[in-house]
């Protein structure tokens, strides 16, 4: 596999000016995939904030594909991202992947040696798939990509349950619920209430009227959390969905949508998004098909490890 750029072009580490470079670049990526843009300045600006970002330029100087790693702590498993201009940028492919190989297995080293990586892929994406396998990848599961055009289809009010838009005092709880409820998930990485703050809140552009809290009996049962993601299409996105163990199974996860919706739409959102992995064990899939999402498309998770054998 050829991990070698072509003559003349270059590897450098981005800078802040790229990012308007960059969102076209990952929204002519996008659109070759899967048909639309999805992908947003704020998604920009947090890869450009994780633990590595590099680009491949051409002998011009033009930016012919970019890879950044993201993680949310300081967890033993990394996610790499590399994207190619359709036009032309293909030969950075593989040259940016063992890049960002090279970068993981450092960073593994620094943490004594464990650790994995994980890569996504379109399933149409079938050159990237095969650089993916040919570096040691194997196919772990996918998740979907769901969505609903809004007005949302009329849901009924789920009896004891009261959702209203969170408060700066409702934070903290708000976070211990996210992170109680996502520990029973096998792909979640703890990451403390500081930095959650740090990646979601503090510095960022928030609409705090489209996050939402579920009581049932006076206790936070549930919460909603979305994000300017899709901001691009005008999409209202759900980031984070929990619901405590306890209060599973009684329509909370339904409420809170319900409202997510109807504020989505008040906003003057077209549409309402968010991503599934279609292994979790509480089978979110089934409450998304069942308030009118369907997905857009799916995409595939492989994963290898940091150091390979």
């Amino acid at each position: 596999m050829t991990t070698e750029l072509p003559e003349g072009w270059s590897f450098r580490t981005t800078r802040d000016e790229d990012a308007g470079d960059l969102l076209a670049l990952v929204h002519a990526s996008d659109m070759t995939a899967v048909g639309f843009a999805d992908f947003a300045p704020e998604d920009v600006a947090e890869a450009l904030a994780g633990p590595y970002s590099t680009v491949a330029v051409t002998a011009a100087g033009a930016i012919a594909g970019w890879g950044y790693l993201e993680n949310p702590g300081e967890a033993p498993r990394d996610f790499l991202e590399v994207y190619v201009h359709p036009e032309g940028g293909r030969p950075a492919m593989r040259p940016l992947l063992a890049r960002m190989l090279a970068e993981t297995e450092r960073r593994a080293r620094e943490r004594g040696g464990e650790g994995t990586v994980r890569a996504g892929a379109i399933p149409v994406e079938t050159y990237w798939i095969e650089s993916l396998t040919g570096a040691g990848f194997e196919f772990v599961k996918q998740y979907a990509r769901m969505q609903l055009d809004l007005p949302a289809p009329a849901l009924d009010p789920v009896p004891g349950v009261t959702v209203r838009p969170v408060a700066e005092a409702d934070l903290p709880e708000f976070f211990e619920v996210l992170d109680t409820a996502f520990r029973d998930t096998p792909d979640y990485q703890p990451t403390g209430y500081d930095r959650w703050r740090e990646r979601f809140l503090d510095g960022h552009r928030v609409r705090l009227d489209e996050w939402f809290v579920a009581e049932v009996d006076g206790v936070m049962a549930g919460i909603l959390q979305s994000s300017e993601q899709s901001e691009a299409v005008n999409e209202g996105w759900v980031k984070h969905l929990a619901v405590r163990a306890e209060f599973r199974k009684r329509g909370v996860g339904r409420a809170l949508l319900a409202a997510a919706f109807a504020r989505y739409l008040a906003n003057g959102r077209v549409s309402a998004g968010l991503g599934v992995d279609l292994a979790n064990p509480t089978e979110a899939i089934r409450l998304y098909t069942g308030v009118g999402m369907r997905a857009a498309y799916q995409a595939n998770i492989y994963e290898r490890p940091a150091l390979p054998g």
